[in-house]
């Protein structure tokens, strides 16, 4: 567009000239054609619009605008035409208490009130994407800064409200996926009324006043305890148990031997130890007393 202004006033520029000035008749017929040139090219180069990658085009004629939209890729438009590029890619919004994380410098976490009164501080990652189709009500309705006017306020006020029904111990540990659905439940509606879509809503983290967090710490390690002196005290079951078993597979062993062994028998494994001894390099002597077990001397000594 600028290109045809200029070449426009090249070319009443070159007409005042020659009116004025019929010796330069050769320098004003050089800007009329100049100017022309100028306003041709501009008038071609202005009714192609070229969309990137992952974006679309929203049109707008003397501040009116357009519901048709314009794709990726080169566009012949009207040249008075002013064509805005909307991002309809993924998206996301963070707020953190951590400094220049965010999308706002300093601290922008949320802070909230819980059922039980307790202030508690959240930092969360919204991600969205615009409806293509919807990007020429957005532009008309709120316009290109859509991210502090609807994502940022929407999803403050969004928080703040469900955060009412959960106790502080609930959002730090139990109920905090439910929590977290419940707001993406209550955002979804209200974002696709405005022409976006919520892909997730990631909660990263939760900070709780410190005395809360000390005695939740204090508790997760009593029944960290509890849960060890369980596993100590199933161990030393299982020990007495096998123990218990080992005792009973003894007795039953003595049992059975008590019952096989016999006088026949008791005078047989004798036999066989004496002829043991009989057969041994080593000198021994042997005693036969009046009882049934023998002595044994050993002659080395």
């Amino acid at each position: 567009m600028a290109l045809i202004i200029f070449g426009l006033i090249l070319v009443l520029a070159s007409i005042a000239l020659h009116k004025q000035r019929e010796d330069l008749h050769k320098v004003s017929n050089g800007l009329r054609f100049a100017g022309l040139a100028l306003a041709v090219l501009g008038f071609f180069t202005s009714c192609i619009k070229q969309i990137d990658a992952g974006h679309i085009g929203v049109k707008s004629l003397f501040g009116k605008v357009d519901n048709g939209i314009l794709t990726s890729g080169l566009n012949i438009v009207n040249p008075l035409v002013e064509v805005k590029e909307v991002d309809t890619r993924t998206q996301n919004y963070t707020m953190s208490g951590v400094h220049d994380e965010g999308d706002k410098g300093g601290d922008d976490a949320i802070r909230v009130l819980t059922a039980d009164g307790l202030e508690v501080i959240i930092d969360l990652t919204v991600l969205f994407r615009v409806i293509p189709t919807e990007a020429p009500n957005i532009v008309k309705e709120t316009g290109l800064d859509f991210r502090d006017k609807i994502v940022r306020p929407l999803t403050r006020t969004k928080i703040r409200d469900n955060a009412v029904y959960f106790t502080a111990v609930d959002l730090y540990s139990t109920k905090r996926d439910q929590f977290q659905s419940r707001i993406v439940k209550s955002i979804e509606d209200d974002f696709k009324k405005r022409g976006l879509v919520l892909e997730q809503l990631l909660v990263r983290n939760i900070t709780l006043p410190a005395t809360v967090k000390s005695s939740i710490e204090e508790k997760i390690k009593a029944e960290q305890d509890a849960q060890k002196m369980e596993f100590v005290l199933q161990k030393e079951k299982q020990e007495a148990e096998r123990k218990r078993v080992e005792a009973r597979g003894i007795s039953d062993y003595q049992q059975i031997i008590s019952a096989g062994l016999g006088d026949k028998q008791l005078q047989y494994e004798q036999i066989q130890v004496m002829k043991g001894l009989i057969t041994s390099p080593n000198a021994k002597v042997i005693i036969m007393g009046g009882g049934k077990t023998p002595v044994i001397l050993d002659t080395k000594n």
